[in-house]
């Protein structure tokens, strides 16, 4: 049964009591941040005005879903909530329906909600309306859920000065050199594919929104052959799409745009690389991101890869799956896997610019 209510009622809170405490293992202080850095997303990134109709579809099976629930249901008091546990897929699909171009649904989940052959955000923006998802919360328990809280803050002369000041620079860029420290480095000897940006500004895009948090410029070489060298990664994700951290960096060997070799490696590593080499042959090297999200660093980290592959510094995919940048040599059905695993970042050059040191990005 679909049960919509009116979020400025206080008995229409979704939120429930958890342990004695209204949101589990996160603190009233801290829906109250997240309600405040909600509020900047909706008004300076999605442009949302309470003249549009918003729908927060939402479940209750982990504290940080009942901590962002009741963020949005403040943030937006006029939004309607609906309990996707507590309800049917032909009310789902109801809601969708009532909802016009220009509109805003809000999809917070513990796992990712399925409704059969229905792509939810890809009809969503086929229809035209904005959307923000969350998605895998119940991977981050406890304090991880702090972090994805502050992950959620939007600085706008940040993400969109930065991001397109990186943009700029990549796309005129002749190659690209990631220096991770002892001695490792690798080099882009290749102009670069024109970047794409996650920051929040959907300014001449077909679609407004995506999946939060925000905080990404991601390129790859225009050549792919011409990536060679060293790089020590201290993250990468595994098969269940967890965040996997090995006691010691994993120095990776590319050639010719191949992961020929990993020094320092582990059972988890040389399982995940021998599943590639299993399906497409060998181990190419494609994305080059930069991620800009300051909340995640090498200290603070939470287990989705999905979430963390925003953290400030470099992160890389592994596989010949990457659905934006299409190559001649990988046909779309043959390409299967896409892992990112995430560099040790000291340094980053643009041709002869540092355009990353201690820590942040320098443009």
């Amino acid at each position: 049964m679909m049960s919509f209510a009116p979020a400025a009622s206080a008995a229409a809170s979704p939120v429930t009591e958890l342990g004695g405490a209204p949101y589990g293992a996160i603190s009233a202080e801290a829906v109250e941040l997240a309600a405040g850095h909600v509020g900047d997303l909706l008004a300076m990134a999605i442009e949302y005005t309470p003249a549009q109709a918003a729908l927060i579809v939402y479940d209750t099976r982990c504290d940080l879903n009942l901590a962002l629930t009741e963020a949005y249901r403040r943030a937006a008091p006029g939004a309607r909530l609906l309990d996707f546990d507590s309800t049917t897929p032909e009310a789902v699909l109801a809601a969708f329906a009532q909802l016009a171009a220009g509109d805003l649904v809000v999809l917070i989940q513990s796992g990712s909600f399925r409704l059969e052959a229905f792509r939810i955000r890809i009809e969503l923006f086929k229809r035209g309306l904005k959307v923000i998802e969350h998605v895998h919360l119940n991977r981050m328990p406890g304090e991880q859920g702090l972090h994805y809280i502050a992950s959620l803050a939007y600085d706008p002369a940040y993400y969109r000065g930065v991001g397109h000041a990186l943009k700029a620079c990549i796309d005129q860029a002749g190659g690209a050199m990631v220096d991770s420290g002892e001695g490792a480095q690798l080099v882009f000897a290749s102009p670069l594919e024109s970047a794409k940006l996650n920051i929040g500004d959907y300014s001449g895009m077909n679609n407004v929104g995506g999946q939060f948090p925000l905080g990404e410029v991601f390129t790859e070489a225009q050549d792919l052959e011409a990536v060679n060298g060293r790089v020590r990664i201290f993250v990468f994700g595994d098969t269940a799409f967890h965040v996997n951290r090995p006691a010691t960096p994993i120095t990776l060997i590319v050639e010719r745009g191949r992961v020929t070799g990993a020094d320092n490696s582990t059972p988890e590593f040389d399982n995940m690389l021998a599943i590639i080499r299993a399906h497409e042959g060998e181990v190419w090297l494609r994305e080059l991101g930069f991620g800009m999200n300051r909340a995640f660093s090498r200290e603070r980290m939470v287990n989705d890869i999905g979430t963390f592959e925003r953290m400030c510094g470099i992160h890389l995919s592994l596989g010949a799956k990457h659905g934006v940048y299409q190559k001649p040599q990988f046909k779309r059905k043959e390409a299967r896997y896409h892992v990112d695993v995430f560099a040790v970042t000291e340094a980053v050059w643009l041709d002869g610019r540092q355009v990353y040191r201690d820590g942040a990005w320098q443009v």
